[in-house]
């Protein structure tokens, strides 16, 4: 008899901040970021839900994540800001047309998890 055993660990990072994701905040999240890349990560559930603010450097380091989780067959999945300004830039930019968003961290991982 001849038994296949196939095992699958699907690893997703939650990134969570309560802080303004701006210029001056960029950098230690894209250092984080990008060493989680480094170890493999391709999963990742943004959780944006507490950011007050996001800016033009903010979002570029979000389109940089997705571009490399994608390269490496992953995702990207945002978790809407509560606050109206951020809110309102992910909508006017149209990023909600380009990630794939959730209304809680929960529906971000089922999303990514089927």
């Amino acid at each position: 008899m001849e038994i296949t055993v196939h095992n699958y660990i699907v690893q997703i990072a939650v990134v969570t901040t309560d802080e303004r994701i701006d210029i001056s905040t960029t950098p230690k999240l894209r250092e984080r970021l990008n060493a989680l890349v480094a170890g493999g990560a391709n999963r990742f559930v943004f959780d944006l839900s507490a950011v007050p603010f996001i800016d033009s450097a903010g979002m570029a380091m979000l389109v940089s994540l997705l571009k490399h989780a994608r390269v490496a067959s992953g995702e990207v999945v945002l978790v809407w800001p509560t606050e109206d300004a951020p809110r309102s830039i992910l909508q006017l930019t149209k990023f909600d047309h380009v990630f794939p968003m959730a209304d809680t961290v929960a529906s971000a991982l089922s999303s990514l998890t089927r």
